[in-house]
């Protein structure tokens, strides 16, 4: 039986961004939850900041299901899938990015809104 260790490195990076991205969307949900509880949702900032949040999630979650195929690819194709595999996660770490970004600053408003 021969082992691709870059097959194994693509699945254990995988399930790193997994806990990662799960990390991630619960931080989204609590801090949209937040937005709605505080009434700040309903501000044009706040109606902002929460469909921004939205739409990180959703990319997040489109990025997961891509990643999930590819690794899968990557298991019964070699080498030329894990290529593909490299630019999803390289793309996974702009939406990771991104998404903390939006977090933090809706954290930012929030904080605002709720020390009036």
């Amino acid at each position: 039986m021969v082992v691709h260790l870059a097959v194994i490195r693509a699945q254990s990076r995988l399930t790193a961004y997994q806990e990662s991205i799960g990390a991630v969307l619960a931080a989204n949900r609590r801090t949209f939850g937040r937005l709605h509880a505080s009434g700040a949702l309903f501000s044009r900032e706040g109606a902002r900041a929460g469909r921004d949040l939205l739409l990180a999630h959703q990319h997040l979650l489109r990025v997961v299901a891509l990643l999930q195929r590819l690794s899968a690819r990557a298991q019964h194709s070699g080498r030329a899938a894990l290529g593909r595999l490299e630019g999803a996660h390289r793309e996974l770490d702009r939406l990771l990015e991104r998404s903390s970004a939006l977090a933090e600053r809706t954290g930012t408003h929030l904080g605002r809104i709720c020390g009036r």
